[in-house]
């Protein structure tokens, strides 16, 4: 399948549409300035609340008689603009394919191996967000603004909390399950030749600062010629360090040794800060760096939250494998209680993480309909995935029933290159959602090969059903849609047969925002879609039922900008505290309560509406290979931002080989 680089199949087609729309553009600008004036957010209000002299009011008085009259004198050549673009969208492609020709532009693309299925497994991360980037004007009934430059720093933050190093940490003594909550401290990185292990209980997922995005891309020679290690449990790890900690019977360190690690946190000296200007980034409120906001991995306070990743072993790690050329420090964490995964009945980890995955290898993301905004979210995702798969849809009256005046909003990054890519419009959409081409996207990507030339291959989906609430006929309709999508892009991109297969499928995977809870008692049709029959919810028991750690996906837009959530430590403390989920999460509507937040609080059950969805399948996978997944997070990386939390996934792939 040929993969579409341009949105057009030749330039005459390209500048006659470049043409068109710089017509309509400015009636489509001033419009959008016009109704978001008048559209404020809650951190706008309070800021205008402060203005005793009603300054903005004066401006808003001002500016909008200039901006009704330009809006009048821009509408002809809108219309002109307008009957030519509009014929222009029938030879329009459904998406534009975009590969890095630079490498190494690429920070976390070039320190990737191909996998050959040899040892025991590898894994890979998958990740997935609503991010809200629509125009301005319809953005702030989101209660979020600023949509160019939210874009930026979306695309920031997801390659800085992607490109970080992976941090994992291996006990001695399997038994030795805890650490005294006052003795705790925090990892330093190793000196050059100072092989010393650190000392400590088990985990804590600490906090540790990054600095730049580079560093890892500077090592990935080295890290390729140590990846034979005994530490490694999986092929094709990238920018891993590894630090062991001896197991002790009482998991207490002692004062000497707590003495050493804070001295060599102090002398490591404060990370510095990022080369990159936040000038373009300041008008958003979230974006001005607060005390322990370290969203963007770029601040001098570190975050708490989880870059460390435990792992049990019996044998000794060998420190070579320990990246020195990484800069990170480690905060002094002291009277702190230890995070243990509280349901040990579950196979996995789970968190609510202030940090995208390292090694993110793929991302989902949906609701980004502003054209100028996907271009500024593309050049920041660049710098760490090669290939992406944007401006997804069709426009005006072409492919689907009703006109389309924006494009489906999905956007899809990946570090391995992409084979295949499909699309599809749902032709079922009602109300507003009718106005965009909400569809699913397929794609399938290469992950390596095996040593007979097999291509290692996998499948992922990524779809955005309707929004409305009540519409649950329309979604089980996209749904049925989905499933047969899915099937028939399987069929017509095999190239394999059972007797001699010439791909190997390593995993299949369906993510995105499906616009329906697994609580709500008004959801209970989709609940029970023989979708989840095929494909298995690492967050539900059952219909009805989530598993007790999940949590809602969809924020309060209200709460957005208070101080207890504003950043990503902030937001990832109160979401860990049920009393905190309840204040600043949309929960379950229930037909015997109030749909609104307040008075309903301790009367529903779940902890949120859980609308972002990370799916997988074991079927039409290679046989003699195992799926299982190994870590789920929810993130809070992007507060502020978006009203919707992130989700990511990491799947193991096993191949039931033993480690060479």
């Amino acid at each position: 399948m040929v993969l579409y680089t341009s949105p057009f199949p030749n330039s005459f087609l390209s500048v006659l549409h470049s043409f068109s729309w710089g017509l309509i553009f400015p009636c489509y600008w001033l419009a959008d300035r016009l109704v978001g004036s008048f559209v404020p957010t809650t951190y706008e209000k309070r800021q205008r609340a402060d203005d005793p002299c009603y300054f903005h009011a004066l401006c808003i008085i001002i500016t909008t008689p200039i901006y009704l009259a330009l809006l009048v004198a821009s509408l002809p050549f809108a219309l002109i603009g307008f009957l030519l673009w509009s014929p222009l969208q029938s030879a329009r492609r459904p998406y534009i394919y975009s590969r890095l020709k630079d490498k190494n532009h690429a920070n976390g693309a070039t320190l990737l191996t191909e996998w050959k299925a040899a040892g025991s497994g590898k894994s890979f991360c998958f990740g997935s967000a609503n991010v809200c980037l629509l125009p301005d004007s319809l953005a702030r009934f989101n209660n979020v603004f600023n949509t160019q430059a939210r874009a930026k720093e979306i695309g920031r933050r997801i390659r800085n909390g992607a490109s970080r190093p992976q941090i994992k940490i291996y006990i001695d003594s399997p038994t030795n399950t805890s650490i005294s909550a006052a003795s705790f401290s925090s990892l330093v990185s190793p000196q050059a030749g100072d092989n010393r292990t650190v000392n400590a209980g088990i985990k804590r997922t600490t906090s540790m600062e990054y600095k730049g995005d580079n560093c890892g891309s500077n090592n990935g020679e080295e890290n390729r010629e140590d990846k034979g290690g005994s530490g490694e449990p999986h092929e094709g790890e990238e920018n891993t360090c590894i630090v062991r900690i001896n197991g002790e019977e009482n998991g207490h360190m002692s004062d000497t040794e707590t003495d050493t690690i804070n001295g060599q946190a102090r002398a490591s000296g404060p990370a510095e800060p990022s080369l990159e200007g936040d000038a373009e980034i300041s008008k958003t409120p979230n974006h001005k760096q607060k005390e322990g906001d370290s969203g963007s991995l770029d601040s001098c306070s570190a975050s708490r939250e989880s870059l460390v990743k435990v792992r049990v072993g019996d044998g000794t790690v060998d420190q070579s494998t320990v990246n020195n050329k990484l800069l990170y420090k480690a905060s002094i964490m002291k009277k702190t209680s230890v995070r243990k995964k509280k349901h040990t009945d579950e196979t996995f980890d789970h968190e609510i993480s202030a940090f995208f995955p390292a090694n993110l290898d793929f991302l989902c993301l949906q609701e980004v309909f502003d054209k100028r905004a996907a271009e500024k979210l593309k050049e920041q995702l660049h710098h760490y995935f090669e290939y992406i798969v944007y401006d997804v849809g069709v426009y005006s009256c072409h492919g689907c029933c009703s006109f389309k005046f924006v494009n489906s909003g999905l956007l899809f990054a990946s570090r391995y290159p992409v084979m295949d890519a499909a699309y599809h419009c749902y032709p079922n959409g009602r109300g507003m959602d009718s106005l965009a081409s909400k569809g699913a996207l397929f794609l399938k990507v290469q992950v390596g090969s095996t040593p007979q030339d097999q291509r290692i291959v996998g499948y992922i989906s990524c779809t955005h059903l309707q929004a409305i609430a009540g519409d649950t006929t329309v979604r089980c309709e996209q749904l049925d849609m989905l499933q047969d999508w899915l099937s028939e892009f399987r069929k017509s991109t095999s190239s394999s047969s059972t007797a001699n297969p010439e791909e190997l499928v390593a995993f299949d995977v369906l993510c995105g925002d499906l616009n329906f809870d697994n609580c709500s008692s008004e959801d209970k049709l989709e609940q029970q879609h023989s979708l989840f029959t095929h494909y298995k919810d690492p967050c539900r028991v059952g219909p009805g039922e989530d598993k007790p750690w999940a949590i809602g996906t969809l924020l309060d837009p209200e709460g957005l900008y208070d101080e207890e959530v504003c950043t990503p430590d902030n937001l990832q403390k109160v979401l860990e505290s049920e009393e905190g989920r309840k204040g600043y999460l949309v929960y379950p509507t229930s037909k015997n309560h109030s749909s609104s937040q307040k008075g309903r609080k301790a009367s529903l059950k779940g902890n949120g509406r859980r609308i972002d969805y990370m799916l997988y399948t074991e079927e039409g996978l290679y046989l003699e290979w195992k799926v299982e997944v190994e870590e789920f997070s929810f993130i809070t990386q992007l507060a502020g931002l978006t009203d919707h939390l992130p989700v990511a996934m990491r799947l193991t792939v096993s191949t039931g080989e033993d480690d060479p």
